[in-house]
């Protein structure tokens, strides 16, 4: 008997990894602060909580960087670098999905939705909780709250995953099982797969 009734998994950085070397190499052909400027907590918020769209985030990005040409190109490289599903943990988390629900529990923008359909995703979890829809981001409390409800479970019976270890910190702290994901075998052991 597994010690848990439903797997809640983060998106980004787990089951759909980016093309960090290409980001890195536009921030150097550039010369700008991408990275940090992009996801600025007063940048990168409002648009993880649904207030604006993918689209001002990324006009939000160019106006702090400068908001000439210059920065308007880098930053529309930025936001068009390529992203795929990580296959072994997707074979995984369908593993897990044969015994109990799962759910997506991610901080996304308004254009999750787009992004699930390209990575083939739509129909993979049972549910998606998304921040931009609830206006709840991770680590609240609340998001994991919603996202057990949404699973039919108690928080103390869900297994989060996440590759960041606040929002994994956030999950136990309700009493949830967390496991801080590094690579696969970190889930495939928490999984017991």
């Amino acid at each position: 008997m597994t010690s848990y009734d439903a797997v809640l998994s983060d998106l980004d950085g787990v089951l759909r990894q980016f093309d960090h070397v290409a980001q890195a190499d536009i921030e150097a052909r550039y010369g700008l602060p991408l990275m940090k400027t992009a996801f600025a907590p007063e940048r990168i918020l409002p648009a993880t909580l649904g207030q604006i769209t993918e689209a001002q985030w990324v006009e939000s990005v160019a106006l702090a960087l400068g908001g000439d040409e210059r920065a308007r190109r880098a930053v529309a490289e930025f936001a068009e670098v390529s992203f795929w599903v990580d296959e072994e943990v997707r074979a995984l988390l369908a593993k897990a999905q044969e015994r109990v629900p799962l759910v997506l529990l991610t901080n996304a923008m308004d254009t999750l939705e787009e992004h699930l359909d390209r990575l083939g995703l739509t129909y993979f979890a049972d549910a998606v909780v998304s921040s931009a829809r609830v206006g709840l981001a991770k680590p609240d409390p609340r998001i994991y709250e919603l996202a057990a409800q949404v699973a039919g479970v108690a928080p103390s019976r869900c297994l989060f995953v996440d590759d960041r270890l606040e929002n994994v910190e956030a999950a136990r702290a309700l009493g949830m099982i967390g496991v801080h994901f590094t690579e696969a075998g970190d889930l495939a052991r928490a999984l017991s797969l």
